[in-house]
Formats: structure tokens, sequence, C-alpha cells
């Protein structure tokens, strides 16, 4: 079969070069004693590509099975990642290739950063970046690219990704799409404050509305305004569709434009914008607003993971599980009065995807904040399955503009199939929210059962 593919014979080729022998240390033997011995070559590519793609070795045994030869196994298991991703009809298989595996092109890097994304530059901070698979979305069998430093987060995800494998996959809705942004407006007094409150919030006053802001965007369309009263001071928080960018400088053109002719309207006489942002959208910060409201995309995602899955790969009780959320994801959570925190460690999985596809890492924060229930449903022999539900209400994500451009960052969007802009616009966006949020269940998988019984603090951080 491999001999057979053109495309993985070619890859292999780039490979040859880096093929090394693999170091054996600590062996003192006697010339005879050698050569009766067992040969002890590394297998060849093709040999390590083969077992991979049958399903007898898995990736993260390459280093192993090469002697610790690093460098060799990432090679080919960026071969591995190129076959699989062919196999899978999903997004660009090459894309992989295309990831740094030593170096960047320095002046194209550099290039690339000027004026877009750094200033005053000294260098750059490497970081590892590893991938889970297969992880099922939607009926789509995906190689998802995770940069982290955070040991054993990407083998505890591909746990998960192998649980819901021996399920139906992960099932994913949008339950919404704006992101928005919060003008700080001052008036004179309350009485105007109200008035420009009930001015922007006429059900007759959005088209006109619309039409203004949709002048400074090929993409941007104004969903909806509401306008949060402080004494005299107004917030008023747009609501905007992006299409596949995260769209914040976007929005903020297409309000300041709106306010500017809106506070010419004589009611309105003396009332000044004094922040384009007042918090109240909320950007990078904790926020009940965004919690209730949503922000960017919000996103569900559910799968039931029959319950031999649950004990032979994660080895858990379903029924431990499901109380174990309860108390901790949601009773603990309460009670340290969190917001949108009701969850194990969502911020792991979304840090991770942000970072491998050019997202604003910052944005983490209210992306980041999740709901997740898990019930044991009875079975017909008497077992439970375990299903799993998480929804995200403002997924900050984008696929094009800010880092998504950089030559790594690209390269991760390329293997999943969401890089730059869609037709129709917004789709690319809203299916990485989707995938960023399916992440997040199979993260929520790796859960042992020794933990449901308080011993171990793995599922607790």
């Amino acid at each position: 079969e491999f001999a057979g593919n053109p495309m993985l014979r070619s890859s292999l080729r780039l490979l040859q070069p880096f093929a090394r022998t693999t170091r054996v240390h600590g062996l003192h033997t006697s010339a005879a004693a050698r050569s009766a011995a067992e040969p002890l070559s590394p297998p060849s590519d093709a040999e390590l590509l083969d077992r991979l793609l049958s399903g007898s070795m898995s990736q993260h045994r390459l280093e192993a099975e090469l002697g610790g030869d690093a460098e060799r196994a990432v090679r080919v298991r960026r071969l591995y990642v190129e076959a699989v991703s062919a196999q899978d009809g999903v997004g660009d298989p090459a894309a992989v290739l295309s990831l740094p595996v030593e170096e960047v092109d320095g002046p194209e890097f550099y290039s690339s950063v000027l004026g877009t994304n750094c200033e005053n530059v000294v260098g750059f901070v490497p970081l590892p970046v590893g991938v889970i698979r297969p992880l099922l979305l939607d009926g789509r069998r995906l190689t998802v690219p995770l940069a982290t430093t955070e040991g054993a987060l990407i083998a505890s995800t591909n746990r998960g990704a192998r649980a819901i494998a021996a399920g139906e996959g992960v099932r994913t809705e949008l339950l919404g799409d704006g992101m928005t942004r919060a003008p700080v407006v001052e008036c004179v007094d309350l009485r105007q404050a109200a008035a420009l409150k009930r001015w922007f919030e006429a059900p007759d006053r959005l088209p006109e509305l619309q039409r203004t802001f949709s002048a400074t965007s090929r993409f941007g369309q104004l969903l909806g305004v509401k306008v949060a009263l402080a004494g005299r001071h107004a917030f008023v928080r747009f609501r905007c569709a992006t299409g596949d960018a995260m769209g914040m400088n976007m929005v903020g053109k297409g309000v300041n434009t709106v306010l500017a002719e809106a506070l010419e309207t004589p009611a309105l006489e003396g009332a000044e914008l004094i922040g384009l942002s007042g918090n109240y959208c909320t950007d990078k910060k904790p926020a009940a607003v965004n919690w209730i409201e949503g922000r960017g995309k919000h996103v569900a995602a559910e799968a039931v993971i029959p319950a031999k899955a649950v004990r032979e790969v994660l080895k858990a009780e379903p029924l431990r599980i499901a109380r174990l959320n309860v108390a901790k994801n949601l009773l603990g959570s309460a009670l340290a009065g969190s917001i949108g925190g009701f969850n194990a460690h969502a911020s792991n999985l979304v840090t991770a995807v942000f970072l491998a596809c050019g997202q604003d890492p910052a944005q983490n924060v209210e992306s980041s904040q999740c709901i997740t229930t898990i019930e044991a449903v009875p079975t017909p022999d008497g077992d439970h399955d375990l299903r799993i539900a998480c929804t995200m209400p403002s997924v900050e994500c984008g696929t094009v503009g800010g880092g998504t451009a950089l030559p790594a960052q690209a390269a991760c969007l390329r293997m999943l199939g969401v890089a730059g802009a869609a037709d129709p616009p917004g789709e690319n966006a809203a299916q990485l929210a989707r995938e960023a949020k399916e992440r997040k269940i199979a993260l929520m998988r790796q859960i042992p059962d020794d933990v449901a019984a308080g011993t171990v603090d793995d599922f607790m951080y």
C-alpha cells in the first residue's frame, strides 16, 4: 500500500537525508559476540511508517523505537501525519511539512511580523507542536495540532480521542456568533443617558445603524445593540458579525463611525464618547456579560463514551466520574464564585489551540469560559455509558488576520482545513471554534478512576 502511493514515496524521500543510525549506549561486547547477536540496525523510515499506518505501533513509541533519536522520530511522525491526513480527507495533508522542524527562514519570518505582530523584535521563542488523532468531529476524522510546554497534556488528550473514537464521536452546534464592542459615553445627566438608551434600542433604529456600520467594512455586519447605564454613563454594547476574522479592529472601526453620527443627534448634544471600549464588551477579562450574553462564537459539543471505553481506555468508572463532575466542576466552582469556570481546565486546550493556530493568547481568558455536564446513561445490559457535554459562550477566534498569517500558524490551520477566508464568510472561524470545543471534551476524558476516589490530583488542577 505504501509503495503504491506516490505522495508518500515523495515525502519519504524528503526524510532520507536525515535518517541516522540508532545510538546504543553502554554496550560492551566482543566482535564475535556482536556478529552472533541479532543485528541492531534501526528500522527504515518505510518500515516505521508501515507499522504506524497498520496500527501495530503507536506514534508516541517512535522515540523509543529509534533509541532516543528524537529528531528522526519527529521527521517520521510528520510523514505519518501527512499520510493519515490524506486518508482522512480533511485539510492539506502536506501542511505538516510546512511546520519548521529545525529553524525558520529568518528574513521571511522577521519581515512577516513587521508592522503586524511584534515590535522591537530581538528573536523568537520556539514552542513544540504535537498532534492528537484521530479526533472524530461531526463525522470527520481530524489530526489536531497543539502547541504546549505542559508535559502529558497531549498524551492525556490523545487518550480522550481514543475514547471518543470508541463511540460515535463528538457532535457540535454553533449557537451564536457575534463579536462585541461597548464604548462608554458620558452624558450630561441621567435623563440624557436614558434618552440615549431609548434611541439606540428603538426597534426601527437598527437598519439605520446597520447601513452606517456596513459602509466601513466588506465583511462586518451590525447585528444588534444593547445599552447599560451607570448613572450618566452609557455603555453601548454593539454585537457584530465579522466573517472569518476575530474582528476586534473591524468592529472598532465601524462602531466609532456609528457613534460619531449618533452623537450629532440634537437630543444627545453634550454627550461625549470618552472610551471606544468601556470594559462592558468584555475583552480579555472574566465577565458575567460574556458568560450570559456571549461574545465571539457560542459553541456546544456532546459525546457519548461507551462504558467499555471508559474502563479500558480511561481506567475509570462512569458513575464515579459523573459524581465527581457534580462535586468538583459544579458545586466546587459555585462555592468559589467562579464566572464561567464550571470545568476542570478548559484553558489548557484553548491555549494550546490558540498558540498553534495564531490566535490572540490573551483572549484565552473569556474563550475558556465553559460549563461541563457529565451524565451516566443506563444501558440495556445494566451498565452505564458516559454522556459529556461542554458549552462555551465566548470563544474568540479567527482564521484571517493577526497571527494566522505567520508561516507555522498558517500550516496548523491548513492541517485543520480552515486556513484563510471561507465561502460563505465566517465558516472557517466557526469550524475552528467547534474544533477547540471538541478538544476540550477530549481532555475531559482523561479522568483516571483513582481521581474519583480522591487519591490523584490530575483531574483537579
